[in-house]
């Protein structure tokens, strides 16, 4: 199928198998990355119970980054889609040129404040004495790194958004298996410890980066990067920004309630830190495809409301809320099952694992609704709607969650620890139904309209 081909079925192919072929690849990818992040904290876990700290003292850097990645590569992606689907591939050019280099600055920007400011901000992040140094040997390497995970993280976007979910699933599978492999080599045979895992995400996400950066550079691609298509036009920018700072935004907020449930974590020791860090990786073997298969939905959602097709995109949304909705049931009821021995995956240590179980079935106390809350705010995303997106992207983790980790430790202790995302999770919930409704009342009528002209 060639690049055009690829673009073109987005408007005109069959609903349900075009999304299914541009979700599953994406669902794949993220499921890869998913069961790294688990293998990588069962490699970690065998090192002690501080390191499986550290790793979670570390998840806020790594969110950050992340948020830099998501910024320019969704933002970027939206922009790209409804371009294509009006039939503006200049456009596309230009914004997938501005989004990457644009990425590859910022994260040049992270690594230098996150070296100079490393210790206070892991101590802000809740990093006890016991857990510091490991944190510190663990955030040197992916801080320095942060160039090469923003640019893999939107290159990846963008290829997606001009159809090519498949080569994204090949990019991100590639670096996800090369990391289980180095894992060991690099903790235990090398004898590197926590820091060999740092280097092994690095060193895969260059091997990942390498194969996007060969397709788009050698003109296989249906967009054309190049540096006659950077742009430092107000609009060019703004049209990026305004979809991608709210995934910014989000991931933020999760890294600041992250470091505040660290540091509430820490006052009953770095058992209940620890647990913290496994229940968030735990959680991403359920979020992961979720976003995955929003990832293939956002560029069909996008394209057919640049093109107009309402009936298209109607039926994309439909189809996408029930497969999404499904999925987060039937993960739901394994994870409330399986928690405890999945907990023991990853340590011996009787305290983490009594802590974490309870920690994982809290966490996942409203997961059947996830779904179809990360699809609504994919699809404000997509179709341009910049105040909804960013308000859903400020609640899970930010508006609601922050309080929650602030109030709630000091009326129920440890529980109000392990408790503070499910209340959070019900507000965003209410939340992201009022504004669906509200989005979806403004396409009937942008439908109507259009069928009248």
């Amino acid at each position: 199928m060639t690049p055009e081909e690829r673009t073109r079925r987005l408007g005109e192919g069959p609903v349900k198998p075009v999304l299914a072929a541009l979700a599953l690849p994406s669902i794949v990818a993220m499921l890869s990355n998913a069961l790294y992040n688990l293998i990588d904290a069962a490699f970690i876990g065998r090192i002690g119970t501080e390191a499986i700290g550290a790793v979670a003292v570390v998840f806020p850097f790594t969110e950050v980054i992340v948020g830099v990645g998501l910024m320019f590569g969704l933002g970027g992606a939206s922009y790209i889609s409804r371009s294509l689907g009006a039939g503006n591939r200049e456009e596309a050019n230009r914004t997938a040129t501005t989004a990457l280099f644009t990425a590859v600055g910022a994260g040049i920007v992270i690594s230098i404040i996150g070296l100079i400011y490393l210790r206070p901000l892991l101590r802000l992040f809740g990093a006890t004495d016991t857990i510091m140094p490991y944190a510190e040997n663990y955030a040197r390497v992916l801080v320095l790194g942060a160039p090469i995970i923003v640019a893999r993280m939107t290159l990846n976007n963008i290829v997606r958004a001009e159809g090519n979910a498949r080569l994204s699933m090949i990019s991100m599978m590639t670096g996800a298996v090369l990391n289980v492999i180095l894992d060991p080599i690099f903790i235990f045979v090398f004898g590197w410890g926590i820091q060999g895992a740092a280097i092994a995400t690095v060193v895969s996400q260059i091997v990942a980066e390498g194969i996007l950066l060969y397709y788009v550079f050698r003109r296989r691609s249906y967009l054309r990067i190049h540096p006659r298509y950077f742009s430092l036009q107000f609009r060019l920018h703004w049209e990026i920004l305004k979809i991608g700072m709210p995934t910014f935004v989000r991931q933020f907020f999760t890294s600041f309630a992250v470091g505040l449930l660290n540091n509430m974590a820490g006052l009953y020791g770095d058992a209940a830190v620890a647990s913290v860090g496994l229940s968030f990786r735990i959680l991403f073997l359920g979020m992961f495809p979720v976003f995955g298969f929003a990832q293939g939905f956002q560029p069909m959602a996008g394209y057919n409301y640049g093109a107009r097709r309402y009936d298209r995109l109607f039926e994309v949304i439909k189809v996408g809320l029930r497969w999404a909705t499904i999925f987060s049931v039937l993960f739901f009821v394994a994870i409330q099952l399986g928690a405890p021995w999945l907990v023991r995956i990853f340590t011996n240590d009787p305290e983490v694992i009594r802590i974490a179980t309870r920690n994982v079935r809290a966490f996942h106390a409203l997961f059947p609704f996830f779904g179809a809350a990360v699809l609504f705010n994919i699809l404000f995303q997509a179709l341009g709607r910049g105040i909804p997106a960013a308000i859903l992207a400020m609640a899970r983790q930010g508006i609601f969650l922050v309080p929650a980790v602030i109030i709630l430790p000091r009326i129920f202790g440890l529980d109000g620890v392990l408790f503070s995302q499910a209340f959070a999770d019900f507000f965003t919930l209410i939340t992201t139904a009022f504004f669906a409704a509200a989005v979806l009342r403004k396409l009937r009528q942008e439908a109507t309209d259009s069928i009248g002209s």
